[in-house]
């Protein structure tokens, strides 16, 4: 096993375990016992247990980011067209969130009680999201798909409640159940959550 191959299953292993064990109660031992590697192995590419951990939270931050940053806007489009366009987003940061959902686990669930570095680490992350939600809207007022007088960071703050809350209950249910089983499919998911998002309780507009 090449040096990249060998950190990228270090990386992956400690993402497993810092999911199921949590950060506090993961030891290196635990890590290069799983990897079968030497501990020194472990040292040579990651200089303690916060800086792997770190990685990993960046490494995820930048995923979700590529995601939500496909739905910037180039050019002006209709309410149908955005609702189609919304639904694409969302369905590609549900179907992430399912295929890596260690990750999800790490951020939303395991990571909330680490260390204040690494809670930082995780709540920055959770920030950019929030940034990269409010550039996407920016841009779709600006292209005058919608209402200028709005407030762009309270809509922001509210999406991004909407869609972290929502995926966080989605994937471990309301009691944080990290074997909850998903009742509902990504496809039945962002359609409730976009049409949510675009007409509220109201429910009107529904095809």
């Amino acid at each position: 096993m090449g040096n990249t191959d060998t950190r990228e299953e270090l990386l992956h292993i400690a993402l497993e375990i810092f999911a199921t064990k949590g950060y506090h109660a993961t030891k290196i031992s635990d890590i290069v016992k799983q990897a079968g590697v030497a501990q020194g192995t472990f040292y040579w590419h990651f200089k303690s247990k916060e800086e792997i951990a770190k990685e990993i939270i960046d490494k995820g931050k930048e995923n979700l980011l590529a995601a939500i940053h496909q739905g910037y806007r180039q050019t002006f489009a209709l309410t149908d067209d955005m609702i189609q366009s919304t639904t694409a987003l969302m369905k590609r940061i549900f179907t992430f969130a399912q295929e890596n959902r260690n990750l999800m686990t790490f951020l939303l669930v395991k990571g909330q009680g680490a260390d204040p570095e690494i809670r930082e680490a995780i709540e920055e992350a959770l920030i950019s999201v929030e940034q990269a939600f409010k550039k996407n809207i920016q841009r779709a007022t600006e292209l005058g798909m919608l209402n200028s007088s709005h407030n762009t960071d309270l809509q922001a703050t509210m999406l991004t409640s909407l869609v972290l809350g929502t995926l966080s209950k989605w994937l471990f249910g309301p009691k944080h159940d990290l074997n909850y089983v998903p009742k509902f499919s990504v496809d039945e998911m962002t359609e409730e959550l976009v049409h949510f998002e675009f007409f509220g309780l109201i429910g009107q507009r529904r095809n």
